[in-house]
């Protein structure tokens, strides 16, 4: 244990209430304050959330998403490992409802990179949310990169970003479908959404939800 922990927990066995702050985010959210949380819970004492400042429904409010049912996906920090982050990313790539993702500012030009990949869908970041520097822009996913290096001091700060919802999107020709169903069998899903995406012209998400679709059936 912690000395931070066994300090909580001496403190509660003497009646004492502890308030836990983080500059950081949300604690035991964004840090991990939830190992304090969970100490003194454990040992049979209150834990009671103080309402502050949070950059996923700060971000949320401003980005103009469609949320439906107030329906969207906490991702959080992705993999500092570039292989890893591309794969999340890709599986990202078919997620229909809203993603929120945070990031430190040593990683977010890797991750703006990862997320070209989405192409047109739309991306909203917020970097140092509800502080004197806040900064809110909505770019196409496979821009972020470019907005990032237009201003040194857009990759200084916190983040939090929104990638928009998407909306199922079907082929407007069989091109994508036939040319699918030809290398599929062949070849990695991914790899064969996109050549499709190449020789077809059409899009690579709609290709990979319609590459999952001929593979489920």
């Amino acid at each position: 244990m912690s000395a931070k922990l066994r300090l909580a927990s001496f403190l509660c066995s003497k009646g004492e209430r502890i308030a836990y702050v983080s500059d950081a985010g949300t604690p035991a959210v964004s840090d991990p304050g939830a190992r304090l949380a969970a100490s003194v819970r454990e040992a049979g004492y209150r834990v009671m959330p103080l309402p502050g400042a949070s950059a996923v429904t700060s971000l949320l409010s401003a980005a103009g998403v469609q949320l439906g049912a107030g329906s969207f996906v906490f991702e959080g920090f992705l993999s500092s490992k570039a292989k890893e982050r591309e794969a999340q990313v890709q599986q990202l790539s078919a997620e229909t409802r809203a993603v929120v993702l945070l990031e430190a500012p040593h990683r977010i030009e890797a991750l703006a990179l990862a997320l070209a990949t989405l192409g047109e869908r739309p991306v909203t970041l917020g970097r140092e949310l509800t502080k004197q520097f806040e900064q809110i822009t909505t770019v196409p996913a496979k821009e972020l990169s470019d907005w990032l290096a237009q201003d040194k001091h857009r990759t200084s700060g916190e983040f939090a970003l929104v990638i928009h919802p998407q909306t199922s999107v079907q082929p407007q020709s069989s091109d994508g479908e036939r040319i699918l169903k030809l290398l599929l069998p062949e070849l990695p899903t991914k790899t064969a959404v996109k050549l499709a995406a190449e020789i077809s012209g059409q899009p690579r998400n709609a290709l990979y939800d319609l590459a999952l679709k001929l593979k489920g059936d």
